[in-house]
């Protein structure tokens, strides 16, 4: 339906209504497209307007069967899967979308509780665990994971403040609302992490130049490794119950990442500790350099992600096809979409839709479709703002790009 940008740019010009006796379907010519008309195939269910029988191209499970079969065919499959998924969310009415994600929502809104707190609670506990293990063993490798594992419950408390704030904002003095509040603090809160980790490189680099005893290993303590290790069993259960459930939440996905890092961290802490202890002295100091670059290069990642989001990047494809197509058949008064954006301003998504309709509507007209149309789009989760333009004609350059 468009390129694969956050763009259309190309003029989609409607297609007359359609009458296909020869496929069972039915479109009524001169049917309003916004209005809740029924498609149907004579002696089945009602099925949902399709004027340009997408519908046609879903593969049946059958179908998908017999294409894994060919060669190469996996891919196949999955792309025909991926396209299945596409027209089913073409074709299902907005207030629709909006209705199943308010209810998936509400079903997560308990197990969301209880991961944020249980990483809470788990993170200050673990906290104190592993400063007793680095300050006890003068590890290295054991400070690394306990800077760490400080930090992880300082990440928490900060998300979950901000996620307060945000909500309670001042509309007076942020107009735009609070939505952009979490990804700022993931980017100052990368930076910290990174400088603190600076000192644990340095640290590990000095001990590594400067070792001048003659041991070739380091004393080896017990308790240390029995906390970390303990910690580990903690993170290895909160990581797969975060894990099913992170497309709930933005802020149990961060979560769950943080949980998927600190696998590495421990286990690479408690494998290098005990290697400085029972194999070669520098196996510490070495594996504290590893894990603070480790980190520094996740949480660098992290950052770029999060200030990807408020830089503006384009939303996924699948979305602007969805944009688009519900633009294009809100109503038969819409003849063409000119334009369609959609870019993230923060976690959530910015929506500038251009359409074109004829000169002689009344104003109280284009009014309302508009509005109805934003009020729509606007209600689709992932959503937070929609603008849509009216406009009689497609020649002129849209005024954004004459200002660049």
């Amino acid at each position: 339906m468009a390129s694969s940008t956050s763009t259309a740019t190309e003029v989609i010009t409607k297609l007359p209504s359609l009458r296909r006796q020869s496929s069972g379907f039915v479109v009524a010519r001169g049917a309003d497209i916004g209005d809740e008309v029924d498609l149907e195939r004579p002696g089945t269910k009602t099925l949902q307007p399709d004027p340009y029988s997408f519908r046609h191209a879903l593969k049946t499970e059958e179908q998908l069967k017999e294409l894994r079969k060919k060669k190469g065919g996996k891919r196949l499959e999955q792309y025909h899967a991926r396209q299945n998924e596409l027209i089913h969310s073409l074709l299902t009415p907005m207030d629709e979308i909006t209705l199943r994600a308010k209810e998936a929502e509400e079903e997560s809104r308990t197990a969301v509780k209880i991961a944020v707190w249980a990483s809470l609670i788990a993170n200050f506990a673990l906290s104190v665990l592993q400063i007793y293990a680095a300050a006890s063993s003068a590890s290295l490798s054991l400070l690394a994971t306990g800077i760490d594992s400080v930090f992880d419950i300082g990440s928490n408390v900060m998300l979950f403040w901000l996620h307060k704030k945000a909500a309670t904002l001042d509309l007076n003095k942020w107009p735009v609302g609070g939505n952009r509040l979490e990804t700022i603090g993931n980017v100052i809160y990368g930076s910290l992490m990174a400088a603190v980790n600076l000192v644990v490189i340095v640290e590990s680099v000095r001990v590594l130049v400067s070792h001048n005893s003659d041991d070739d290993t380091n004393d080896f303590h017990l308790p240390s490794i029995i906390a970390v290790a303990a910690a580990l069993g903690v993170k290895v259960l909160l990581f797969f119950y975060c894990y099913s459930i992170r497309k709930a939440s933005s802020q149990v996905e961060i979560l769950w990442e943080d949980h998927r890092n600190d696998l590495f961290v421990y286990s690479f802490g408690i494998l290098m500790s005990a290697g400085g202890s029972k194999l070669r002295w520098w196996l510490d100091p070495a594996g504290g350099l590893i894990i603070a670059l480790g980190v520094i290069f996740a949480w660098s990642f992290t950052s770029y992600k999060e200030y990807a989001l408020l830089a503006g990047k384009a939303a996924p494809h699948d979305f602007l096809q969805l944009v688009i197509y519900k633009a294009l058949t809100f109503s038969n008064e819409v003849d063409k979409i000119d334009t369609v954006r959609a870019y993230h301003s923060g976690p959530e998504y910015f929506v500038e839709i251009d359409i074109v309709m004829p000169g002689d509507t009344p104003l109280w007209k284009a009014h309302d479709i508009s509005q109805a149309m934003q009020d729509k789009i606007e209600a689709l989760p992932g959503v937070e703002r929609c603008f849509v333009h009216v406009d009689h004609e497609t020649t002129h350059k849209p005024v954004r790009w004459m200002r660049e």
